[in-house]
């Protein structure tokens, strides 16, 4: 059956680190790179989940580690979705997580960037301290650091809301999935082909790209500190024509919004036979893999990486490893981060990659537990096996950039 996909455009201890000069030129595609200036831009990158949300230490530590390690670009999501701020009930994502004091365990210390204004029956932006202003703060410190940035535009999951709240605002039954059901495995469509959820979201594109950022003078759209724009992370929507289509037309709409900034889908993609890097609105093509969710071994996935290249090859846009992880309960942990960064660093189709996830000390003074079966991917500053070999990656990331 067809599916028609309705499209409505709407406006709207911490270690201090030095950087570099920062470049005042917008990441660009060129054939299967990323360049600035002309010059290769190979993407030694690292993600964290609570930069939006954490408290400003937290944040600025993790910011400083980054450069600490070489990186050059940290990825995050713009979030926290809530429901309405003066009823918390109507947020679905208050889990029963027993480190709910930590950023790390999702205390968003009262941020948060949309809710539904139930005076106006509609979604609200909050543009206060607590909330787009962090966004603000971000940019500039991300700056000061020669750090280039990609948003997620929204997140599919619902761990600080992401979609799922917006579809529970129109009175929908939203999923919830923490560390207890299979990635990419839901087949929800609402968010996708509802008129409301898209007039949503494409009112946040519209404002988010547009705003002015009183902490640098520029508007987003003309701020090279950021790199690029996923349009969501891991919105992989079921069907694969289903997720094509919404992701083909909602990227549009972001160029459309923003001509500067390089635009991703955020997907993992797996299926390479339906890999959106084919989309004419996409610029660079995104997957992320964790081997143990896929059920394959380290040499499995270090195989998995050269296909990836050979795609990018073929529609001459960049292909980036932009999630990925091994956990530290697996004795070979640094050498498969050591075996897989190699092999994207050799491979000249290769754009970069991103590590998932980069954190620094809590309030605690404590690094985060990250003690889950499903997780433990943590990269910390700590001078252990795995920090010296993704430092030493980044060295030779360095290299191809400087060629």
């Amino acid at each position: 059956m067809r599916l028609v996909l309705i499209t409505i455009t709407m406006l709207v201890h911490v270690t201090v680190a030095v950087a570099a000069e920062p470049s005042d030129s917008f990441v660009k595609a060129t054939g299967t790179s990323f360049s600035v200036d002309g010059k290769p831009f190979f993407i030694t990158g690292v993600n964290n989940h609570y930069l939006l949300y954490g408290l400003d230490a937290e944040v600025k530590e993790v910011l400083d580690d980054a450069v600490a390690m070489g990186a050059n670009v940290i990825r995050t999501f713009l979030q926290p979705v809530i429901g309405s701020p003066d009823d918390d009930s109507t947020t679905i994502w208050k889990f029963h997580n027993p480190r709910a004091d930590t950023s790390d365990g999702l205390n968003v210390h009262g941020n948060f960037l949309l809710y539904w204004d139930h005076t106006k029956n509609e979604m609200a932006i909050n543009d206060g301290p607590n909330g787009v202003q962090k966004v603000d703060a971000l940019i500039a410190e991300a700056k000061k650091r020669d750090l280039r940035l990609i948003f997620a535009l929204l997140d599919f999951w619902d761990y600080t809301g992401g979609m799922q709240q917006m579809v529970a605002w129109h009175g929908v039954s939203a999923k919830r999935c923490f560390f207890s059901c299979e990635h990419n495995m839901r087949d929800d469509h609402f968010f996708f082909t509802d008129p409301r959820t898209i007039h949503d979201y494409q009112h946040w594109v519209a404002y988010v790209v547009n705003r002015m950022n009183p902490k640098t003078g520029l508007r987003y759209r003309d701020d090279p500190t950021i790199m690029a724009w996923d349009v969501a992370n891991e919105a992989n929507a079921k069907p694969d024509e289903l997720r094509l289509q919404w992701t083909q037309e909602m990227a549009a709409y972001v160029k459309q919004q923003d001509p500067n900034h390089l635009v991703g889908s955020g997907n993992a993609n797996i299926d390479l036979k339906r890999f959106d890097i084919a989309l004419p609105a996409i610029d660079f093509g995104t997957w992320h893999a964790y081997p143990k969710y896929l059920k394959i071994g380290v040499d499995e996935f270090d195989h998995l990486i050269p296909q990836y290249c050979d795609v990018a090859a073929k529609y001459q846009k960049p292909v980036l490893l932009e999630e990925f992880g091994w956990a530290r309960s697996n004795s070979n942990q640094a050498a498969a981060y050591a075996e897989w960064l190699n092999t994207i660093t050799e491979n000249p189709n290769c754009a970069g990659w991103v590590v998932w996830r980069l954190v620094g000390h809590e309030q605690t003074g404590r690094y985060p537990v990250d003690g889950h079966p499903d997780a433990q991917f943590d990269v910390r500053k700590d001078e252990t096996a795995l920090w010296n070999v993704i430092h030493a990656a980044v060295e030779r990331g360095r290299n191809r950039t400087d060629q």
